[in-house]
C-alpha cells in the first residue's frame, strides 16, 4: 500500500481555503480536510507553506478583496462580507496592513475597470500579492 507524503494532505486544505474562502473555515476543519490532528496540522502548515492556517485564510480573503476593488464598484461593507469577513474595522485594519493602503485608497490609486486593458486573473493575482508573508510589524523576517 502506498503511503501519501505529508505535505499532499495539506494541499487538501490549502485547496479547501482557496475555493471556500467566504465560508467560516477554522483550524479544526482545515485539520479535519487534511486528516491531522489541529494541532499538528497548525505545526505543520505553518513549516510547509510559510505562514498559519489563519494568515493563509486572512490573505485569500484579502486578495479576494482587493480584486473587487479594483474591478467592481461595491461598497467597502459590501466587500468585506462577500470575502466572508464580518467586522470592517477589522477588514480595513487588515488590509491596511497587507496593501498598504486603506480600501478606500486602494480603489482610488486603480484605474477603473473600463479604462484598462484585459489581463488574465492569475496574472492580477500574482501581481497584487503582498511580498510579505507576517502581519506583524515587529518581527524581523527571516530569510534563508
Amino acid at each position: 500500500m502506498n503511503t501519501v507524503p505529508a505535505a499532499r494532505h495539506l494541499l487538501r486544505a490549502k485547496d479547501l481555503v482557496d475555493a471556500r474562502y467566504r465560508d467560516p473555515l477554522d483550524v479544526l476543519a482545515l485539520a479535519r480536510a487534511a486528516h491531522l490532528s489541529p494541532a499538528h496540522f497548525s505545526r505543520e502548515f505553518r513549516r510547509v507553506f510559510g505562514e498559519t492556517p489563519h494568515q493563509y485564510l486572512l490573505m485569500r480573503r484579502l486578495e479576494r478583496a482587493a480584486a473587487l476593488l479594483r474591478n467592481t464598484d461595491r461598497s467597502v461593507v459590501e466587500i468585506c462580507l462577500a470575502v466572508g469577513l464580518h467586522s470592517v474595522g477589522s477588514f480595513t485594519t487588515s488590509f491596511g496592513r497587507a496593501f498598504g493602503l486603506s480600501p478606500t485608497a486602494y480603489r482610488a490609486a486603480h484605474p477603473a475597470a473600463a479604462s484598462r486593458a484585459r489581463i488574465p486573473t492569475c496574472v492580477q493575482l500574482v501581481w497584487a500579492r503582498p511580498q510579505a508573508s507576517s502581519f506583524r510589524e515587529d518581527s524581523p523576517r527571516r530569510t534563508g
